[in-house]
């Protein structure tokens, strides 16, 4: 029983951490734009690299 003093505390506050880390990527647009990453490399660049 004593343990359970400990694990419910402990346990809410890791849901308010993981709740700000969630709110916080959100609130930076982590999340906006999840497709463009995923196609762009699909897509084919015919110009040339030009000089190096």
């Amino acid at each position: 029983m004593e343990t359970l003093y400990l694990l419910i505390p402990l346990s809410v506050v890791l849901v308010f951490l993981i709740g700000a880390v969630f709110w916080w990527g959100i609130s930076h647009g982590q999340f906006d734009d999840l497709e463009r990453p995923g196609k762009q490399i699909l897509d084919d660049d015919d110009r040339p690299a030009g000089p190096r």
